[in-house]
């Protein structure tokens, strides 16, 4: 059996196992792990420090979940936007395959939490469906694999899905959902690193909330995916009690970068069932942006989005305070130290634009006379 196999046959599944390490109580774990799966790497588990902290209330099961019984199971509707199974087919110019349910751990606030922890895998004939139906929509350029967690199958069947996307003549990206290289390092193996080499351009989006799951066993890993060529990014949930804090959130993105994966986008919680007292309110989110923009590089700053609910996709959110008045005579903006600044709109009349104007302090130039691009 392959080492990551092996550490995965070691994750907590059981509520006794869960009592014995962590001292919770079974019979209140029993009531949850029925409907909603758990399972907890040895990495994770090992992350955990204290009753209640950050990666406990990914991962542990609570009995909150279960009366949570009026919110949807599929609030996105990625059900209604499936032409074919196991694909959804939303934005006009990429797809999402999902290709297992399995994960390495089982996150109390999953979006998909009415179908993680299933048995089984894409099966050849549902693969076959859906190539066929992608090469027949010659207008996606970009398939996401997702599930569950596409890494946790084993190599020949990811090879296998991704030697029939390239048949494809107009698919141009290929990218991965995954949260593997957090909880269940092991898996970057040299095998799958070669693997992946022959089908690039290849992106993955990995799955991090918080700066203590980047140990330094888990940032080798991204490493390894980096030095494989391909280009990571980060997706964040906001979650009450969790992240939901400005200064963890700074710690979280500088982490990243160091891990030298990009944060892509931070989500506020979906309004699945089971989840919903993970939720946080929009103004959370938007504080948290507005803390991180200026105050750190740019490359720290994620989107902030609401996938909306009914199938709306993803909504971008920015504080409103930076644009202060936008008419035909230009902008009012205000940075992140409360400055305001006027730019002025391009005029027809005009032979050239007129230059950025700072209505308080004359900002800082390079010796050139530009500014820095921070």
């Amino acid at each position: 059996m392959e080492d990551w196999k092996r550490i995965l046959a070691q994750s907590i599944t059981k509520p006794k196992d869960l009592a014995k390490h962590l001292g919770v109580d079974p019979q209140e774990v029993e009531a949850v792990v029925g409907p909603y799966p758990m399972r907890i790497t040895p990495t994770v588990l090992s992350t955990i420090k204290e009753k209640g902290d950050a990666i406990w209330k990914q991962v542990v099961p609570e009995a909150i979940e279960m009366d949570d019984i009026d919110a949807p199971d599929d609030p996105l509707e990625e059900d209604t936007d499936s032409p074919v199974p196991h694909l959804v087919h939303r934005y006009p110019d990429r797809a999402l395959l999902m290709v297992t349910n399995q994960c390495p751990i089982y996150c109390r606030f999953c979006t998909r939490k009415r179908l993680v922890g299933k048995p089984g895998f894409l099966k050849k004939g549902e693969l076959d469906r859906a190539i066929a139906y992608l090469h027949e929509h010659t207008e996606v350029r970009d398939v996401i694999l997702s599930g569950g967690d596409p890494l946790l199958l084993p190599d020949y069947l990811i090879e296998r899905i991704l030697k029939a996307l390239r048949t494809i003549p107009h698919l141009e990206l290929i990218r991965f959902g995954t949260r593997v290289p957090g909880t269940l390092p092991q898996r970057i193996t040299p095998e799958l690193c070669e693997i992946m080499k022959q089908y690039h351009p290849i992106y993955m989006n990995l799955h991090f909330n918080h700066p203590d799951e980047l140990t330094p066993e888990v940032k080798k890993a991204c490493g390894r995916l980096a030095d494989t060529g391909i280009p990571l990014g980060a997706q964040t949930v906001l979650l009450k009690g969790v992240n939901d804090d400005p200064e963890i959130m700074k710690q979280l993105m500088h982490q990243l970068l160091l891990a030298r994966v990009k944060p892509y986008y931070l989500y506020q919680a979906d309004l699945t069932k089971g989840t919903n007292h993970f939720r946080t309110t929009v103004e959370t989110g938007l504080r948290i942006i507005q803390a991180l923009q200026g105050h750190t590089s740019g490359m720290a700053v994620p989107h902030f989005v609401i996938d909306a609910p009914g199938g709306g996709g993803k909504i971008p959110l920015l504080p409103n305070e930076y644009l202060l008045n936008l008419n035909e005579e230009g902008a009012l903006l205000k940075n992140y130290e409360n400055k305001t600044y006027h730019y002025p709109q391009p005029n027809e009349t005009r032979t050239r634009e007129l230059p950025m104007v700072d209505t308080t302090t004359p900002p800082a130039l390079c010796s050139n006379g530009a500014r820095d691009a921070f």
